[in-house]
Formats: structure tokens, C-alpha cells, sequence
């Protein structure tokens, strides 16, 4: 059960993502921010709920709906929406933008704008951390548009087979682009499909931030004590358009006004003042607090330079010797700042395959 604590840290994280949401839609309008931008509002539960239940140092991944999801995990948010903005001082000093955010510092390793792109590197990440024997899990979101990617079915069968230490989550929010998932897939709740892959399957009301809580700590326990991969559906639904660019015309607006009354930052802010453990006016201070944080974002996009001409010349690729740039040091002048470091000498206890002779073989006697 979360402590209160626990529930106003979440609550305030879900108002963050919100606030944070909502003024990246208003300077899009304003021209601002240029390109694509896939906007999470609706969707908070899950990305809070998630990431309440993970350790520091546990790896995060997801698609192109990515702004908030370092966000909660500690990133600067003016160094975020700076980012949004193309200019010098976002985290990938603007050569991101909104589809592809990414903060080592915080362990999230980026967004994708291939759909499902991230499935096989979040497989080849858990790889990675079970091959160091280190206590780590991975954990990668992608839409329900992308459970129909063939990458998914190939990666699932390898992470399965391998009991890689990764947890799937297919937060679906029932549109890929403007196409509800039943018309496309003949299993449409897609964690009944795990057992294909001898895999766990698991879903979630992804409106509800407590219960993804609960589920992803059961879950990533689980994982951790060598089970191997597990997906998780969580049920959600988006408020906005797919992307700023859909006039959403392939819903009702009465279905969508049917699903904000299960609003989870409304839902949360109900259980909090109905068991007494926060006042009305505790929760508005919450509020305004986060309002606050994230005009000084704005405040700070609006104020950072655009990248110097030069700079399209860099970043390609990294030469060999080049040194890591650590994000809020450059830009904040930040001394604080956690780098991950590797092992590069260490022995593997893990033997991949285990060679044991087949039932045909054993029939013929060959050992």
C-alpha cells in the first residue's frame, strides 16, 4: 500500500506531466516548437506509476510520446522544453526535439520515432545488464499500434527464451493514429498474446496511478528474481489528438468527454481528500508549485540561443576517445551529476545456451 507521501509525490508528478503537456501544446500553436509533437495528456498514471516503482538505476525506454517520462525521473524541465524548442541548451542541445528526448543522467535512453523501434534495444539492453550480472531491469513502453510491429514477435521470442531481465508495457490507448486497435488486431487486449511467447501477460488500469504502482513493483520483483520477461497492458486513453497536427475526427467528442470523468490526476486528488490525507488547499499549493516550474521552463526556452551553425556538422557519430557531455553540467553548470559507469573487467556466470544433447540425438546414442 503507498504511503500518503508516496501518493503526493505521485500526485504532484502527474500534475507536472500535465502542466508540462499543456504549455508544450500552447507553444506549438505559437510556432515555437516546429515539427511533430505527441502530446501524453490523459496518459499520466502509468508513466507516474511506472516510474514510482522502479530503482535510479534501472533503464527506461519508450516511443515518441516521450516528453514526460524523463520529466518524472528527474530531468530538468526547462532543459527539457528547451529541447522542444530546438535550442542550444536542451539536452541534446536541440538536435532532438520532441521525438527524440534522451537523459543518461536519469537512465531514460530515449525516445523512438520508428515505430517499435525501441522493442529490440530495450531486449539488447537487458542483454546487456544480465551478461554484467548486474540487479537491473529494463523496462520499455510502446503503443498498441506498434504490438503489430514484426520486430515485436522476434524480440519477444528471443527475451523469453533468454529470461532477459525486461519489462514490456503496451499502453494502449486504444488509437494507433486514428485507428481503434479491435479493427486492426484479431486479439486486441495484447497481453493474452504473451503465452505465445511462454511469456507472463499481465494488464493494468492505466488511468488509476495507484494500481500501476502495485502491479509494476509485483512485477519488476519478479523479474528481478530471474523469471524472465513480462508484458503489461495498461489500459489508457489519450485526451488529445495523436499527435498536434490530428483533428481527432475518428472519435465522438462524447466518448471523449466519457473517458475525462476517469481523469487520473482527478481520480487521485479525490481518494486523497476523501481518506483525509490532504485538504483542498494542500492540493491547490501542489498545483500552482508546479504551474511555477514550469513557466520558469518556458521562461528558460524562450531565453536560450538556437545551436551555432556549425554544430550541424557534429554529433553524427562519436569519434573514438570522445568524451561523454553530460547535459546539466554544460548547461546548468551542475556538480551533482550522477554518470553511469560499466564494468570492463568481469566474469560471466551466465552460459547462454546451455549444450545438452537432443532427445533425437540421445535416441542414437550420440553424446
Amino acid at each position: 500500500m503507498a504511503s500518503t507521501e508516496l501518493m503526493l509525490t505521485m500526485y504532484r508528478k502527474m500534475l507536472l506531466a500535465r502542466r508540462f503537456e499543456e504549455k508544450a501544446g500552447q507553444a506549438y500553436g505559437l510556432k515555437k516548437i516546429q515539427g511533430f509533437c505527441h502530446l501524453y495528456i490523459g496518459q499520466e498514471a502509468v508513466v507516474v506509476g511506472v516510474n514510482e516503482a522502479l530503482r535510479e538505476t534501472d533503464w527506461v525506454m519508450t516511443g515518441y510520446r516521450d516528453h514526460v517520462h524523463p520529466l518524472v525521473r528527474g530531468a530538468d524541465a526547462g532543459m527539457l522544453m528547451a529541447e522542444l524548442y530546438g535550442r542550444d541548451t536542451g539536452y541534446s542541445k536541440g538536435k532532438g526535439g520532441s521525438m527524440h528526448f534522451f537523459d543518461v543522467e536519469h537512465g531514460f535512453y530515449g525516445g523512438y520515432g520508428i515505430v517499435g523501434a525501441q522493442i529490440p534495444l530495450a531486449a539488447g539492453m537487458a542483454f546487456a545488464s544480465k551478461y554484467r550480472n548486474e540487479d537491473r531491469v529494463t523496462v520499455c513502453s510502446f503503443g498498441d499500434a506498434a504490438s503489430n510491429q514484426g520486430a515485436l514477435h522476434e524480440t519477444f521470442n528471443m527475451a523469453a527464451k533468454w529470461k532477459l531481465p525486461v519489462l514490456y508495457i503496451v499502453e494502449n490507448n486504444k488509437y494507433g493514429m486514428g485507428t481503434d486497435i479491435a479493427r486492426v488486431s484479431s486479439v486486441p487486449d495484447i497481453h493474452k498474446r504473451a503465452p505465445g511467447w511462454d511469456m507472463r501477460g499481465e494488464s493494468v488500469d492505466g488511468m488509476d496511478v495507484l494500481a500501476v504502482y502495485e502491479k509494476v513493483k509485483e512485477l519488476t520483483a519478479w523479474i528481478r528474481a530471474g523469471n524472465g520477461p513480462v508484458l503489461l497492458e495498461a489500459y489508457t486513453y489519450r485526451f488529445r489528438g495523436h499527435s498536434m497536427s490530428d483533428a481527432a475526427t475518428y472519435r465522438t467528442k462524447e466518448e471523449v468527454e466519457l473517458e475525462k470523468q476517469r481523469d487520473p490526476i482527478i481520480k487521485l486528488r479525490q481518494q486523497l481528500m476523501e481518506e483525509k490525507l490532504a485538504t483542498e488547499a494542500q492540493l491547490e499549493v501542489i498545483d500552482e508549485e508546479e504551474k511555477i516550474v514550469v513557466e520558469k521552463a518556458l521562461a528558460f526556452a524562450d531565453a536560450s540561443p538556437l545551436p551555432p551553425d556549425s554544430d550541424i556538422w557534429t554529433h553524427g557519430l562519436v569519434e573514438d576517445g570522445e568524451l561523454d557531455e553530460k547535459p546539466r553540467e554544460r548547461v546548468l553548470g551542475a556538480t551533482d551529476v550522477k554518470w553511469p559507469s560499466f564494468p570492463t573487467d568481469f566474469k560471466v556466470t551466465w552460459e547462454l545456451e546451455p549444450m545438452v544433447p537432443s532427445s533425437s540425438a540421445s535416441k542414437k546414442g550420440v553424446a
